[in-house]
């Protein structure tokens, strides 16, 4: 069955791109909405990112505290980084999570989510992951990711989120989701 409303949905006449780089494309969409009035939209797309939350065996989420200048704010951050070309979205957050802070998730991981933070205009799509081992295997490769990175213990994230800081929807909507699964008895994500 068929539950989206033919009459809602919107057409689209055709796209054009304005700008392109290897981080963000901008386009113009020519979109016709339910009422007939036809406008050109603007929508950025961004390449695909895949998030790891990291979890140790005392309820510990490993972080990242780090400067993000488009917003001029410190916060708290997953580990996260772009999909390359040929990987699978998990593999991402593995690499990114060893690369980043020198701990290698073991195991395979949970999906937690794949999300769009902000469809009305952005086209950002996020694959999120959790894993419940991670072994030490070194110093994180690039220096410039953080200034900090530290084990917080999640009953925390929630306070550090209504304070604002955590940083970016790839942080805040695995955690959010983590504890309200946990808090609803669930302990099987998948």
């Amino acid at each position: 069955m068929d539950d989206h409303p033919k009459n809602l949905t919107w057409k689209v006449h055709g796209k054009r791109t304005i700008y392109d780089n290897k981080w963000v494309r901008l386009g113009l969409v020519d979109v016709e909405p339910p009422d007939g009035t036809r406008f050109e939209h603007h929508v950025v797309e961004l390449d695909h990112v895949a998030v790891a939350l990291l979890l140790n065996e005392h309820e510990e989420v490993l972080t990242l505290w780090r400067y993000r200048f488009a917003v001029d704010q410190w916060g708290y951050e997953l580990i996260g980084g772009l999909v390359e070309d040929g990987e699978s979205p998990a593999s991402t957050a593995a690499r990114e999570a060893e690369e980043e802070t020198g701990w290698r998730p073991i195991g395979e991981p949970e999906h937690i989510a794949t999300f769009q933070p902000l469809p009305g205009m952005v086209n950002a799509p996020v694959n999120a992951y959790i894993w419940r081992k991670a072994e030490k295997v070194g110093e994180p490769t690039d220096a410039e990711e953080a200034a900090r990175i530290e084990w917080i213990p999640i009953d925390r994230m929630l306070e550090l989120i209504k304070r604002g800081e955590v940083l970016g929807s790839g942080a805040i909507v695995p955690l959010l989701f983590y504890l309200a699964s946990r808090n609803a008895g669930s302990t099987d994500l998948g």
